[in-house]
């Protein structure tokens, strides 16, 4: 089993909105990154746990854990030309983005990204570098202990 991070802005997909899904279960998609994408397509795989991230919004930080479902498979909104995550070079026979789905698990109390940066097991987590930006990233076994410790108390 390996450990993620993945980000999403609340306001497109939230914790409650995945727990309040179907089977609790949705597809994980728009990723537009090509080291995100490869990250899913490579080696992410079902069973794999996942921090869910809350991004873009007022305070910032992982808000529940989720599981991988679903092996990689191409996104539909590259398809779409009505979606803001339309890729007109994507092809059905060459798609160039693609989608996992996953479940949720569990919500959490947040835990902020101001919090995770007092955390010294953290220092070396890739969504604390600077500049990071990536959507989807692994978490270090020993990253993820410390923050489910975190999130049990």
């Amino acid at each position: 089993m390996a450990y993620w991070l993945m980000k999403s802005e609340p306001d497109e997909v939230s914790i409650d909105d995945v727990l309040a899904a179907p089977d609790r279960t949705v597809a994980w998609f728009g990723v537009r990154n090509y080291q995100a994408r490869n990250f899913m397509r490579d080696a992410m795989r079902e069973g794999d746990l996942v921090l869910f991230y809350h991004s873009s919004c007022a305070e910032p930080g992982i808000a529940g854990i989720v599981e991988v479902c679903s092996n990689a498979y191409p996104d539909a909104t590259q398809f779409d030309p009505a979606s803001p995550y339309y890729d007109p070079k994507a092809t059905r026979e060459q798609p160039r983005w693609i989608s996992v789905d996953v479940r949720a698990v569990r919500k959490t109390a947040l835990l902020s990204l101001k919090e995770l940066r007092t955390i010294p097991e953290l220092a070396g987590m890739r969504l604390l570098a600077k500049g990071s930006r990536l959507s989807v990233m692994p978490v270090e076994p020993h990253e993820w202990h410390a923050i489910d410790a975190l999130l049990g108390r």
